[in-house]
């Protein structure tokens, strides 16, 4: 007998002629839906170069609380009338075709799974979904070459059908978190750009340039050693002596020589001050590199910005040798966990946290030890029943920190636990240039620090730039995603590496989506809130109330109350 959920599947259900749909019509929670209900709109017949999709399940995520709360002045809007033009929250979507318009026949089929990729860029400019584009809190949706035709190409990845809805629609967040330990800075001197070479006047180390000075247009050279000099006239294809430059004048000279955009790649031999490096480093272009060569650390801490490390994918390299080239390539700058590591995930209480400790914790060669905090004992005592299982079978140790009333602060916690080692990688997912810059200082010298949670340009953290060319320290950040990185985690999920749903904490139907999103911006549940289109009358509820209210999905849940497939089924057997 063909179950509920095989039929939904199958499509093997009649197409109604209304969707349900939460639009937004301007900045705050009001403004979603009309009369605080979901609007009924006729669905509507695709064009020749558009889909008709059904929507499966939507992840509700906090990054859409900023679009709340400055509605058309939010950045992916632009100044659009919101009244007249509204747009939809649920870029964390699963769709299934329903419609293919006559010129996509090719290329895609009636019952087709997909996934969508948000961080959508045409002619670049992000036009994301769920924002420029309108998302998926509807039961049915039209998609053209708004999503079809970018500067990236589709932004529809075809889902495994062995994926669950749930696990389809995190695709996306996961995604976010698996990029975060995805090369994605810069680590070699750019093809065709500017480079700035500054020293100090008595220095008098013979330094090297073994690879890579080949590869910019233009070379500027101020107060190098003369064997320097030398070595890089020979080699670089345009250079220019500009020994007057310095970080006092730094900024007339990009805009010289960068039209104001910064220099692509930057060397410091031998620095000494770490005020002069904090002006220089701001003076590194977007995707730059500034390269530290030096044996005697800096007199001080660096004010680093670390809103630029996280959405400008500055790298900031070197080495104590004296071949500048030694500072380049991945070998020497790692950007995943360290194996058998202590990793510390600060603020990971909310649902992408969690997703960052359980990676940890499944990861193959991932760390051993992991410490994860949060201002809230609730969401702490859920990561510590919800993991339970995933620890033990991977013999990790995880333990949890509430630095509220809390006598031991975070650095004495991590010094306690790693017996005076400190950690090898602490993750941040608090957007907190304070918290930042604590954390790096309970991490080994040789340690990464990975800033997840971004803050704006030019907000500025002291941290150790010493470490990073004496004992090869790694400071990096990410936004967005990429397919790519959706693909990783849904071939992970397939090969059982990574069970992608354990994170969520509460569901609910297309008529609670709006209290569901009240319900994340409170807080209210330790975890991801999945909304499922077309069960329109379940109500949100959490995980912990399914055995009173649906005692047969609560039984199929999963070790530690986690959702899965089979409650998913479960599910759609009861409300469908």
């Amino acid at each position: 007998m063909t179950s509920q959920y095989e039929k939904y599947q199958q499509l093997d259900q009649n197409t109604p002629n209304t969707t349900s749909t939460w639009n937004m019509y301007g900045a705050g929670v009001e403004n979603i839906g009309k009369d605080n209900q979901p609007e009924l709109f006729n669905v509507p017949e695709p064009a020749e170069n558009q889909l008709l999709v059904r929507v499966d399940a939507v992840g509700l995520c906090f990054s859409d609380v900023k679009l709340i709360n400055q509605g058309s002045s939010h950045p992916k809007l632009y100044n659009r009338d919101l009244r007249k033009e509204p747009t939809r929250l649920g870029h964390e979507a699963t769709l299934t075709v329903v419609k293919v318009g006559e010129k996509l026949e090719g290329d895609f089929k009636v019952g087709e799974r997909y996934a969508m990729q948000p961080d959508i860029y045409q002619n670049g400019k992000s036009t994301a979904y769920g924002y420029t584009v309108p998302g998926g809190l509807t039961q049915y949706h039209l998609v053209g070459p708004e999503v079809l035709e970018t500067d990236t190409g589709s932004c529809l990845l075809k889902v495994s059908d062995e994926l669950g809805f749930a696990e389809a629609a995190l695709l996306e967040p996961w995604g976010c978190v698996w990029a975060s330990y995805t090369q994605r800075r810069r680590l070699e001197p750019k093809q065709g750009g500017v480079m700035w070479i500054t020293g100090q006047a008595d220095d008098q180390v013979t330094y090297g340039f073994s690879k890579g000075l080949e590869a910019p247009a233009t070379v500027i050279l101020s107060n190098v050693p003369d064997s320097f000099r030398s070595l890089v006239e020979s080699k670089a294809k345009n250079v220019l002596i500009r020994n007057d430059i310095n970080a006092d004048n730094l900024e007339q000279a990009a805009a010289e020589f960068t039209d104001g955009v910064g220099f692509d790649d930057i060397v410091v031999l031998a620095p000494q001050s770490a005020d002069e490096l904090t002006r220089i480093a701001t003076h590194v272009a977007r995707r730059g590199t500034m390269n530290m060569v030096g044996k005697k650390p800096v007199d001080g801490l660096v004010n680093a910005d670390v809103g630029r490390l996280h959405y400008d994918y500055v790298a900031f390299i070197g080495n104590n040798g004296v071949d500048v080239a030694d500072s380049y390539g991945e070998q020497r700058n790692r950007c995943d966990l360290r194996k058998d590591g202590f990793a510390v995930f600060v603020g990971a209480g909310g649902p992408m946290g969690q997703m960052h400790v359980q990676r940890a914790i499944e990861l193959k060669d991932g760390p051993r030890q992991v410490i994860v905090t949060d201002i809230n004992d609730q969401r702490l005592a859920e990561i510590e029943a919800r993991f339970a299982s995933l620890t033990e079978s991977n013999n990790c140790e995880l333990v949890t920190y509430n630095p509220i009333n809390n006598p031991v602060t975070l650095p004495e916690f991590v010094e306690n636990h790693s017996k005076g080692k400190l950690a090898d990688d602490v993750v941040v997912c608090v957007p907190n240039a304070d918290i930042m810059a604590e954390s790096a200082t309970f991490m080994k010298d040789d340690g990464m620090l990975v800033l997840f949670a971004g803050v704006p340009n030019g907000t500025l953290a002291p941290v150790d730039f010493s470490s990073v060319y004496l004992s090869n320290a790694q400071y990096t950040g990410t936004s967005g995603l990429t397919i790519e990185d959706q693909t990783v985690v849904m071939d992970n999920t397939v090969a059982g590496n990574i069970a992608p749903a354990i994170c969520v904490a509460a569901i609910g139907g297309m008529n609670v989506a709006k209290d569901g999103i009240e319900a994340m911006i409170d807080a209210k549940y330790p975890g991801k809130i999945l909304i499922f289109p077309q069960l329109e009358n379940l109500p949100l509820l959490g995980l912990d109330e399914l055995t009173e209210q649906l005692p047969s999905v609560a039984e199929a849940l999963g070790k530690g109350n986690t959702w899965n497939i089979a409650a998913e089924k479960a599910l759609f057997e009861a409300y469908l």
